[in-house]
This record gives structure tokens, C-alpha cells and sequence, in this order.
């Protein structure tokens, strides 16, 4: 039964992406304070801030005898399915900041509204119910803002 208790310890967030969170919410953050924030050792935030650092996603600025972090505002996500959006939308939702209006959403690119009347295929487009991707029901309040 060792498998299930395997499959039990996943988590959602990478710890690079926990990295991140962490020294989004304070930038002057000591890495000895982020290793222990993320369950990390020293060395291995060392090493995912140089990561970090090299693919421009923060960048380390001097301040007296420490470090601050300064993190790219524009920099997108590294997998070809979140190609082009924003780093910065999830930092947003997960450090209660602010996300840039202007940040491309989840699925950029995709517009699945058809103004086109066409066949009846079954399609939610086609009966009338709004889709994930399409405008709410004028009767629904829209949660995005």
C-alpha cells in the first residue's frame, strides 16, 4: 500500500512556484525564511532562485547587506498548454495582490463563441446555455470582475 500513500502526498503548486509565492508576498524575504516556509532546505531555494533568476522570472537586486527581489511582471508560464499567460495572475490569486487587467486569461487564444447561426449539433451554443468560455446568462451575475 506504499502507492496510495504516495498518490495521497501530491500537491497542486511546484517549489518553484512555491518559491515564488513566497518571496512575491515579501520580497526582502531571507531564503534561510523561505526554505522553512516551504519545507525546503536552504540549498534547494538557493538553487530554484537561481533557476528563477535565470529564466527571468524575478531578478535579485542589492540592498545594504541583503538581497530583495524584484519579480517580471510579464513573465509567462514555461508549459505549452498555459502558453502566454502570465505568471502574474497567479501570484495575484495566491498572495491576495492585485492581477494585471490586462494579463492574458488561462485559455488566451481560445474563443469557442460562435455568432454564426449554424446547424443544431447538441452544442451548449446551440440550446442557449452558456459555456465556461462564453458570456453568463443575462439573469447571472458574471463572478469575474
Amino acid at each position: 500500500m506504499g502507492s496510495t500513500s504516495q498518490r495521497q502526498n501530491w500537491t497542486f503548486l511546484t517549489n518553484h512556484a512555491r518559491v515564488l509565492v513566497a518571496i512575491a508576498r515579501d520580497p526582502a524575504v531571507r531564503l534561510r525564511d523561505v526554505a522553512a516556509m516551504c519545507g525546503l532546505t536552504e540549498r534547494t531555494v538557493q538553487t530554484i532562485v537561481t533557476d528563477l533568476e535565470a529564466d527571468g522570472y524575478l531578478r535579485r537586486v542589492r540592498d545594504g547587506r541583503r538581497n530583495r527581489y524584484e519579480i517580471s511582471t510579464g513573465a509567462v508560464f514555461r508549459h505549452p498548454a498555459e502558453a502566454g499567460v502570465q505568471v502574474a495572475g497567479l501570484l495575484a490569486l495566491l498572495t491576495g495582490a492585485a492581477a494585471d487587467p490586462d494579463a492574458p486569461a488561462l485559455v488566451a487564444g481560445l474563443d469557442v463563441r460562435d455568432d454564426a447561426p449554424d446547424e443544431d449539433d447538441g452544442t451548449p451554443e446551440d440550446n442557449g446555455a452558456p459555456t465556461a468560455l462564453s458570456d453568463p446568462a443575462p439573469d447571472r451575475v458574471s463572478p469575474v470582475a
